[in-house]
């Protein structure tokens, strides 16, 4: 798959750095900077990321039960069925 990056020389981008800026901002779009012929920058919409991943997933998870107690298994019991049934 090939991406249609569009390309745009020098001095067209500094005659319309403004405008374009506002292109690559709405259309999200990547727009190479090229001089003679050959690519010198790159463009590309601002995204802002979180800044931290702790959190992230803070009121999509819901933990019921007893988390840090101890696991109570009947390992002997568990060891005469075999393990097969706990998928």
């Amino acid at each position: 798959m090939k991406l249609n990056l569009k390309t745009v020389k020098a001095s067209e981008f500094k005659a319309k750095c403004l405008k374009l800026m506002d292109q690559v901002a709405s259309s999200g779009q990547e727009l190479i900077i090229t001089k003679n012929q050959k690519p010198v920058a790159k463009l590309t919409p601002y995204r802002q990321r979180p800044k931290t991943l702790f959190g992230i997933d803070k009121g999509k998870i819901e933990i019921t039960g007893d988390i840090v107690g101890p696991v109570e298994v009947d390992w002997k019991a568990r060891a005469e069925r075999g393990w097969d049934d706990l998928a």
